[in-house]
């Protein structure tokens, strides 16, 4: 369902031995739980080595990070797991490191955890249980297959291969991506770099780029960018008007997004995107992005050439 700003919103979410999945919900007008947006990924290796507790509370700051632009802000929420015991770790005197970090985060949010039995969090459970996730069945870099038909949580919205859904068809607007990049040479040397991660080919970036370098990875022919190890990999976009001005309609006018407004358009880009100064380019103060100014009227949103 799409979402409903005057109703409650909650959160299901599961970890398993290689996998975190979530579920935003709602009730709708009838008392029916309706499931606003799914979302899942595969564990990066270090974090398959995280203790039970841990796994769950990446679940948690995963979803969270995930339905920021939608619990942000909103009246106390409640977040259901399957582990009981979650609810007294985080009060805890004896935290870990990660724990006491991610207690920080936590702190942005107004909810309050609830136990739901495994046979009752289905949802989450599944999700965290995807088969294609499972390290048995995938070898390294097989995470997300570019040709990934698991389309039924949403029917009008494909992936991009990194959690990122936008309108199909994906195979152009990936390609697109990765087309740009040729023309942008700040981000073709970056890849260069990542290709061929050699003395030559570092010197030949910035200092500012050499130090900032271990926030860019690549997942195929996509750049991804992450601020740090606990951060969400995002999709960089390069400067290049078309590809970010079909961004902005896909997210604005796709059946999924439900026509949403300029600031929530780019709050929901910049959740799988990035590109420089993407949340001024949303901001109601600031409009202005290179050579593109973003207007959202009542019937729509259009991208005109700034003068």
């Amino acid at each position: 369902m799409l979402p409903d700003t005057s109703r409650p919103f909650h959160v299901v979410c599961d970890a398993s031995d290689f996998a975190i999945g979530c579920a935003l919900m709602q009730f709708d007008a009838e008392g029916r739980e309706r499931v606003v947006s799914y979302q899942s990924r595969q564990m990066k290796p270090a974090e398959k080595n995280y203790p039970v507790h841990d796994k769950e509370l990446l679940a948690m700051r995963y979803a969270l990070i995930k339905f920021r632009v939608y619990l942000l802000g909103e009246q106390t929420f409640a977040v259901y797991t399957d582990h009981a015991s979650l609810r007294t770790a985080m009060k805890s005197p004896h935290l870990s490191q990660r724990m006491a970090r991610w207690l920080s985060f936590f702190a942005e949010y107004n909810f309050v955890v609830h136990y739901k039995p495994g046979k009752n969090n289905i949802l989450a459970d599944a999700l965290s249980r995807r088969p294609d996730y499972d390290p048995r069945r995938l070898t390294r870099h097989q995470d997300i297959p570019d040709d990934d038909d698991d389309d039924d949580d949403c029917a009008t919205c494909v992936t991009l291969g990194i959690n990122a859904t936008v309108s199909s068809p994906v195979l152009p607007l990936r390609q697109q991506i990765a087309d740009a990049y040729e023309e942008d040479a700040f981000y073709a040397a970056i890849i260069r770099y990542l290709r061929n991660p050699a003395a030559d080919t570092l010197a030949k970036l910035t200092r500012p780029t050499r130090d900032a370098i271990t926030r860019y990875d690549l997942d195929g022919d996509l750049l991804t960018y992450a601020i740090d190890t606990f951060d969400t990999p995002r999709v960089v976009i390069p400067a290049d008007d078309d590809l970010r001005a079909r961004l902005v309609h896909e997210y604005h006018d796709a059946p999924a997004g439900g026509h949403l407004g300029r600031e929530k358009t780019f709050a929901a880009l910049s959740r799988d995107f990035f590109w420089p100064r993407i949340v001024q380019a949303g901001s109601a103060s600031s409009a202005t992005h290179r050579h593109e100014r973003v207007a959202i009227c009542q019937h729509g949103l259009h991208l005109r050439p700034s003068t």
